[in-house]
């Protein structure tokens, strides 16, 4: 079974599971390693009807506890400690001294935020045009790539999509090849990945986040470094559409995948 790289707990703030429970999924599902990557977005914008969706992670705590899980663990299920930085480009230096704050497995960096907005929230489209959203997010998300470079992987490379309220509105790399071209340069020649991030699956997209046709240009430009990871905010999603990922993975030229420990990635074959 595929090592899952993108797991949020209680340590999120859109988290209420428990380590075990995700421990003890991974263990069913044949897992041999995982890695938690809980939220972290300094200056998040609160939303008035969430105002608890803060994203701080309290570190100290969060690799306390997660050392206690690996000891009950060890043998068992290698468990390793992760973090997911939200990145934008005015937070670079905050972000850099987050990242060096402790000796983490794993960073995935990850755009979410928009002109310091949430694509997550309806509030976020009203009045907007989609391509213009897109685009803005790409940019931003070039932008913070640029300044900030002490990460392994690139999170949900096309995330926003996700959330487009129009369900009629057809996402197309080819729309936007310019820009995520460049991103994906930025992310090769600096020598990061990017992840297979499964939630795509459950959000009824069809495909994961990037979609495939990203997935292909990566390897094309020569892409090396691929995580895979359900971005699990539930136990009962561990590694779900580990399958699919798979699958496209080698239909996308794949023979392999990557796993961190000490921030030093290790290939798996497929």
């Amino acid at each position: 079974m595929l090592s899952d790289y993108h797991i949020h707990s209680h340590f999120s703030s859109d988290s209420e599971e428990k380590l075990e429970n995700i421990a003890n999924t991974a263990l069913s599902l044949g897992m041999s390693s995982i890695c938690l990557t809980d939220h972290m977005d300094y200056d998040y914008p609160i939303s008035p009807d969430e105002p608890d969706m803060t994203f701080f992670l309290d570190i100290p705590e969060y690799a306390k506890a997660l050392g206690a899980l690996r000891m009950q663990y060890a043998g068992r299920l290698d468990i390793r400690t992760g973090i997911e930085l939200g990145i934008q480009p005015h937070i670079a230096d905050e972000n850099y001294k987050i990242s060096k704050s402790h000796p983490f497995d794993f960073i995935i960096a990850s755009t979410h935020i928009v002109d310091k907005k949430e694509p997550f929230y309806p509030s976020f489209w009203d009045g907007q045009n989609i391509d213009d959203c897109l685009a803005e997010y790409f940019s931003d998300m070039l932008d913070s790539l640029k300044k900030f470079d002490n990460y392994d992987v690139c999170g949900h490379l096309d995330y926003i999509i996700r959330y487009i309220p129009d369900k009629s509105f057809a996402f197309s790399y080819k729309d936007y090849s310019d820009i995520i071209d460049e991103i994906l340069y930025e992310i090769i020649s600096k020598g990061k990945g990017i992840e297979i991030n499964t939630a795509g699956y459950r959000y009824s997209l069809n495909s994961p986040n990037p979609c495939t046709d990203i997935i292909k240009r990566y390897k094309e430009l020569g892409g090396k470094i691929i995580t895979v990871g359900s971005d699990a905010h539930f136990a009962k999603d561990v590694g779900s559409g580990f399958d699919k990922a798979r699958n496209v993975l080698l239909a996308c030229g794949f023979d392999s995948y990557y796993t961190f420990k000490e921030r030093t990635p290790y290939r798996h074959s497929l």
